[in-house]
């Protein structure tokens, strides 16, 4: 089974109802876990439990893609049989952020941290993690696999490394924090609904999934406007939407 569960979908922080950035993503068995941020740890454990991930993927250490690696580690650490640590992948700063909301229980004792941006081989993954622009250290993500590859921008900006990231990815999970009549940052810390789009033409991607909405954005607008600059399949991330690969 190749398959990508949407576990939240809002920037900064969620709307009612809604979970900041997760995703679940499950190929033949080996389950990876991308970006855990408010409220996503429950909607997790609803289609996975926690004992069976393989490992975890943060892009940077801003909470709405980190909280709820606190819940992770808790889930894990207070478990009647811990088990070995969880791989963990993540930007500088991340342990930091997490491990303070923990000051009593070490978070080594329940992950083990490799750094990012860096390659790793992470179970049938070959995972490439290059340096996009935000406000903080962030990893934009490219995991490849027999028969897949899946592009991840986070919430970064736009970049001359992104179209070697998505470059012919299955599918490309792309940020739309900003739309239109909102212009493109200047700064290139968030991306624009029409720069996804535009970066997914010039990659070849096949499909794209928008995520990473400021809350309040109409999402069917953000659809449309992608349209417009991208010929493939477009879609708009929903809180438990399930992908097949």
């Amino acid at each position: 089974m190749r398959r990508l569960t949407v576990l939240g979908t809002c920037g900064a922080w969620p709307e009612a109802g809604r979970s900041a950035s997760g995703f679940l993503l499950e190929y033949d068995g080996f389950r990876l876990v991308l970006d855990l941020g408010y409220a996503t740890f429950p909607r997790l454990a609803a289609h996975c439990p926690v004992d069976r991930l393989d490992a975890v993927v943060i892009t940077h250490e801003h909470p709405d893609h980190c909280a709820d690696l606190s819940t992770l580690s808790r889930a894990r650490y207070f478990a009647a049989e811990r088990g070995p640590r969880l791989p963990l992948y993540c930007t500088p700063g991340v342990l930091t952020r997490v491990q303070a909301m923990e000051p009593t229980e070490d978070l080594h004792e329940v992950f083990e941290a490799h750094p990012l941006p860096a390659t790793h081989t992470v179970g049938p993954f070959h995972l490439e993690a290059l340096p996009l622009p935000h406000h903080v250290p962030h990893a934009g993500l490219r995991l490849t696999a027999p028969g897949l590859t899946l592009a991840y921008s986070g919430d970064a900006g736009p970049a001359p490394a992104r179209p070697q990231l998505a470059a012919d990815a299955d599918l490309f999970i792309a940020g739309a924090t900003l739309q239109p009549p909102s212009p493109p940052d200047p700064d290139h810390h968030l991306l624009h609904t029409t720069e996804a789009a535009t970066c997914a033409t010039r990659a070849g991607a096949r499909r794209l999934l928008l995520t990473h909405f400021w809350p309040g954005t109409d999402r069917t607008r953000a659809t449309t406007d992608a349209r417009t600059h991208f010929p493939g399949e477009v879609l708009a991330a929903e809180e438990g939407m399930v992908l097949p690969l």
